[in-house]
């Protein structure tokens, strides 16, 4: 564990280290797809990929644009009209993501350990630069593990796990302790 004023640092460090982990999900889960599996919705009710996508870029880009200076929600964001389906390519669907993810990478980069108690609202709600990043980082794993799993279902058995696969544990904890399955 790092000394205490070395925190802040480790901090910075280790969020933007989880928010490229939950980037780098999707990206995975991305890169299994076919054009037709980012509008794949299991109920009519449900958001396909492609419209959680482009709710995910507003919000970051809504976040993350001058987020220091000015309230997290822009009055040229539009929220409603993320639900609406208008993505229609991957290439589209990719874009959108990666224009998202550059706003949130691009202040995680810029962030001095001293800004981390700074004061930065979100609908005019009052919050720590920490506490924004923490809510951020909450909302994005939510939504990528969505991702993820629209993505599985989609691809049903050509799916290719991200994680340990199901009856690995074994090998994989014998890999990770230099031990054999039957430790």
């Amino acid at each position: 564990m790092p000394s205490r004023p070395d925190l802040a640092v480790h901090y910075l460090d280790n969020i933007k280290k989880e928010f490229t982990r939950y980037k780098t999900l999707g990206d995975k889960t991305f890169s299994q797809l076919e054009e037709a599996d980012f509008h794949f919705r299991k109920s009519d009710e449900d958001n396909s990929i492609a419209i959680i996508v482009k709710h995910m870029a507003g919000n970051m880009r809504s976040r993350f644009t001058n987020f220091l200076t000015e309230d997290g929600e822009k009055s040229w964001r539009h929220r409603e009209s993320e639900f609406e389906p208008t993505l229609h390519t991957k290439s589209e669907v990719l874009d959108a993501w990666e224009s998202g993810w550059a706003c949130v990478l691009l202040v995680l980069d810029t962030l001095e350990p001293e800004q981390l108690a700074s004061e930065v609202k979100i609908r005019n709600e009052a919050h720590s630069v920490l506490e924004a990043l923490n809510r951020q980082l909450a909302h994005y794993a939510y939504h990528t593990g969505q991702v993820v799993y629209l993505g599985k279902a989609s691809r049903g058995k050509l799916w290719q796990s991200l994680s340990i696969p199901k009856g690995g544990s074994a090998a994989f904890n014998a890999r990770m302790f230099g031990t054999s399955e039957d430790d």
